[in-house]
C-alpha cells in the first residue's frame, strides 16, 4: 500500500494516468490484493487492464477487459473494433461464465499454487539458490549469482544439459541479471524432477 500511495501521490500532482495490469490479483498468497484505482482520486485516473488466462487457467480463450474514464474506453473501442472487431461469442460466454460461477474454482487453483510455491522456493533455498516466497502470480526468481555463471548462461547449460526451461532473469532488464524466472503452473510431481535435476546440475558446477 505505502509503494502504491507514493505513485498515486506523483500521479495526482503532475496529472497523469496509471495504466495497471492486474492479471495476477486473484493469484495472490497472503494479504489481499490492493488496486491503485481503490485509492482516493485515482479511480477517475486508472486505465485497468485484466483477463482471464491467469486467474481462471483460460489461455487459449484470448479474452480480457479494460476499465477506466468513458472518454478514453471510448477512443480504445475505435481502435479495436478495426482492428479485431470483438473477441468470439464462445469466448465471451466462457468469461462470463467464469466471473459468475468461478470464484470457488479460482480459489482452490490458488490453494494448489501455494503448495507449489511453498516447495520450489524450499527446493531453491536447499540446493542454496536463495529465493524469496513470491506473494502472488506463479513464479519463482531464485538467485543464481553465487555460480558465476550469467542468468543466460545458467539458463542455457541447464537446458541442455538436464533437459529443464528456465528463463534467463536479464531477459527482464539489468536488475533481473543474476536471477531465474521459474514458472510452478505445472504438476508437482513435475515440479520436484526439474528441482531435483537443477540440484544436481548446481552440485557439478560447484565443483
Amino acid at each position: 500500500r505505502g509503494e502504491l500511495l507514493k505513485i498515486a501521490d506523483v500521479v495526482l500532482r503532475r496529472n497523469l494516468l496509471v495504466i495497471t495490469d492486474e492479471i495476477y490479483s486473484e493469484l495472490t498468497f497472503e494479504g489481499e490484493h490492493l488496486s491503485i484505482a481503490s485509492l482516493p482520486g485515482m479511480r477517475e485516473r486508472t486505465i485497468f487492464l485484466h483477463g482471464f488466462s491467469k486467474a481462471y487457467a483460460m489461455t487459449g480463450f484470448r479474452i480480457g477487459y479494460a476499465c477506466g474514464p468513458a472518454e478514453i474506453i471510448e477512443a480504445m473501442l475505435k481502435i479495436h473494433q478495426y482492428s479485431m472487431l470483438c473477441a468470439s461469442i464462445i469466448s465471451q460466454e466462457a468469461a462470463l461464465e467464469a466471473i459468475q460461477h468461478g470464484e470457488a474454482d479460482t480459489a482452490e487453483m490458488r490453494d494448489q499454487y501455494r503448495l507449489r510455491r511453498n516447495f520450489i522456493v524450499n527446493a531453491f533455498n536447499a540446493m542454496g539458490l536463495t529465493c524469496h516466497l513470491p506473494r502472488g502470480s506463479f513464479y519463482a526468481f531464485p538467485c543464481i549469482k553465487t555460480t558465476g555463471f550469467s542468468s543466460k548462461e545458467f539458463a542455457l547449460k541447464l537446458l541442455e544439459e538436464e533437459k529443464v526451461a528456465c528463463v534467463p532473469g536479464g531477459a527482464f532488464g539489468p536488475s533481473g541479471e543474476g536471477y531465474l524466472r521459474c514458472c510452478f503452473a505445472a504438476a508437482l510431481d513435475q515440479i520436484q524432477i526439474a528441482t531435483d535435476r537443477m540440484a544436481k546440475f548446481v552440485q557439478r558446477l560447484r565443483r
